[in-house]
This record gives structure tokens, sequence and C-alpha cells, in this order.
């Protein structure tokens, strides 16, 4: 049985894509995913699985969304394995840094290369980002020393602009989604 993290993207925000924690994990239950556990309110759950395709998973869990809740929901999932690879290979010291500020960005798969290397970091200083493997991004780190919600940075690493799937969580629950994935 292996360990999975879910990352719902853009639920339960602004009162749009109402999915409560417990259909969340009745959701996964029905899926035959086992152990599930939900944290907080934004659409992260960790569960096992025999299956070892993420992608499948993610596949399965947007259609039972669609099919039972009526909503499109884009999904995310990751082996706990993969999650702890994101922890290990932050390429930011953390010293002095908020962890309520500095964010990980998953995406689906990486990115066309144009559409970073389009961005140039230093007319977004203070904020800065970092991708733990530039060849094959899957992550993209940011640091936002004033907060996302005042952030410009943080705007350029979504959906349309990247031309792939990306939700973003914060460092706290990147590293608590860690630790539950690894129990």
């Amino acid at each position: 049985m292996t360990s999975y993290v879910a990352l719902l993207r853009g639920i339960n925000v602004g009162g749009k894509n109402k999915v409560p924690m417990q259909t969340l994990r009745e959701l996964l239950t029905g899926l035959d995913c086992t152990d599930v556990r939900t944290h907080l309110q934004s659409g992260n759950a960790v569960f096992g699985h025999p299956r070892a395709d993420p992608a499948a998973l993610a596949t399965d869990l947007e259609s039972h969304i669609t099919e039972e809740l009526g909503l499109a929901i884009r999904c995310l999932v990751r082996d706990g394995a993969d999650l702890q690879r994101v922890v290990d290979h932050n390429p930011f010291d953390m010293e002095g840094v908020d962890p309520s500020r500095f964010l990980v960005t998953f995406l689906s798969g990486p990115p066309e290369q144009e559409r970073l290397t389009a961005i140039d970091p230093a007319a977004y200083a203070p904020e800065e980002f970092r991708l733990a493997d530039p060849k094959a991004p899957n992550e993209i780190y940011l640091h936002l020393p004033t907060g996302i919600q005042k952030s410009r940075l943080a705007l350029l690493f979504t959906d349309k602009k990247l031309g792939v799937t990306a939700t973003a969580r914060n460092w706290n629950t990147v590293l608590k989604l860690a630790a539950m994935a690894a129990e």
C-alpha cells in the first residue's frame, strides 16, 4: 500500500467550489482509498492506495468529484516519497523566512520552458522563485516576503500563465502533509 497526497485546486475559496472535507474523505473512500485523512479545508488529503499511478488516481478523483458533486475540480496526486523529495530539495535557505509566506506551487507537469525563462526575477524583488529541477520543473518554490495577497510574482504561476495545472501550498502545509504521508 502506497501513501499518497491529493491536492485539490481551488476549492472552498471565496464560497466557490465547496467541498466539505467529510465529503472529500467519502469520495476517496469510494475510490478504494484507505486511511483517508484531510488537512485544513483547502483540499489536502492523505490516503493509502495499492495502485502505483498518481496521475490515474488524480484523474479518477476528478471524475468522481464531477459525477458526485457536479464540480470540475483539478486534482494533483503525489506519493509520499515524492512529497518528501519536495521538502528535501527545497532550494531556499529557510533562515529568516516566514513559512506562511513561502509557497510551493505543484504542477501537473513541466510547463514550456519559454514560459519560465520569460520571467525577469529582478522585476519582482524582493519576491523570489526557484525551481527544484530546472530541466523538468514539477514544483516552483516562491518566497513572498509581503505575503501572497500583495504578490505580483505569484500571479505568474497559475494554470493560465503556465499552461499546466498549478496549485500552491504554504510551507507549513507542505511539511504537515509530508509528515502525515510518512505516518
